[in-house]
């Protein structure tokens, strides 16, 4: 074995943030109680007013560490509580994901024999699910897995070349690992572009990406919209910082949703924010009960479909790998600034 390596019986800490959404809160720690391998700590970074209370009782200590600030300081958060953390293996979840029985004997198994960031499984409960007396049995019958992320491979482990699949909602490192990468850029704040900057960076130093087997994290419903027209300002705001770090901006897919909704357009000077989101951008995004998950291709296809209606055309009979053509092509256009457009860019 690698000596850099930790050893499968390292002490983990799992670490996740919250603010409000304590009922999912609650369902993340009784997983952790229910896991064949106990974690040894739990750390919560506390991004409200006040600490949470009535907690499920546990064989292993809870932390909560409180995080000021009134925009999601969620790179900064992730960075103080793996500083607080005493564990060797590091386990990031988000606040809406219940870890399968085996999450914490997963993530061990495989970071004993490769180094890198390791990416569990996800999948999406729809409402109700998450209730009390829940239990894994149920929830491997009505779970299902997002449309648009990529499914666990056949193997146990296998490479991902191409950083913007990192997402934060269950990943795993060692503590040498991470202290290697320096952890997120806190100058992300709000939603949006911190996680795609730290695969970025990961990648750029030439650290292994891993989707995995396992791992797994049920995903409790909550309302929220996709692509995140709650967020546009962040959104555009983190996608200009990112491209004055790495040449180019991020998150085109929900840039390039958001101009077709004329929430943006993009000039010679950045991004401009055109109008606030309205009640019918909301319908269109928002995720309903009878959705285990939101998915911004859905809209994209939807508006799509509006924009042929609107020019007295049928919906589009292209197969769906042309239509992925023609807007991977419209969205190559949000990288960078229009050349020679004028306007001026919100602040």
């Amino acid at each position: 074995m690698n000596a850099h390596l930790p050893a499968i019986d390292a002490p983990v800490s799992v670490l996740t943030l919250a603010r409000g959404r304590a009922t999912h809160l609650h369902n993340v720690v009784l997983g952790l109680t229910r896991q064949t391998r106990q974690p040894q700590e739990l750390i919560i970074g506390v991004m409200q007013d006040e600490p949470y209370s009535n907690l499920p009782e546990t064989s292993f200590p809870i932390r909560q560490v409180m995080i000021d600030g009134t925009a999601l300081p969620l790179a900064r958060a992730r960075n103080r509580v793996a500083e607080d953390a005493a564990g060797e293996v590091l386990i990031f979840l988000d606040v809406d994901c219940i870890p399968a029985p085996r999450l914490v004997a997963d993530y061990t198994a495989q970071m004993a024999e490769a180094d890198g960031l390791f990416m569990g499984e996800v999948m999406y409960l729809p409402a109700g699910a998450a209730t009390e007396g829940w239990d894994y049995d149920r929830f491997h019958q009505v779970a299902v897995r997002h449309s648009d992320r990529q499914g666990p491979p056949e193997e146990a482990r296998r490479a991902c070349h191409d950083y913007r699949c990192f997402w934060s909602l269950n990943f795993a490192m060692s503590r040498a690992s991470w202290d290697r990468v320096g952890g997120f850029d806190p100058r992300f704040e709000g939603y949006g572009g911190e996680d795609t900057d730290f695969g970025r960076t990961i990648s750029e130093i030439g650290m292994p990406i891993w989707w995995m087997r396992g791992a797994k994290v049920f995903h409790q419903y909550h309302d929220h919209c996709m692509p995140p027209i709650h967020h546009v300002a962040s959104v555009i705001r983190n996608s200009e910082l990112f491209a004055s770090k790495w040449g180019h901006r991020t998150m085109e897919h929900w840039l390039h949703a958001f101009r077709m909704m004329g929430l943006i357009e993009n000039c010679r000077t950045g991004l401009r924010i055109l109008r606030e989101p309205d009640d019918a951008d909301f319908a269109l995004c928002r995720q309903a009960e009878d959705m285990p998950y939101a998915a911004t291709g859905r809209v994209i296809r939807i508006l799509e479909d509006r924009q042929r209606a609107k020019a007295g055309l049928a919906p589009s009979d292209a197969s769906m790998v042309e239509r992925l053509e023609t807007m991977h092509r419209e969205q190559e256009d949000l990288l960078s600034p229009v050349h020679g457009a004028t306007g001026v860019a919100a602040e």
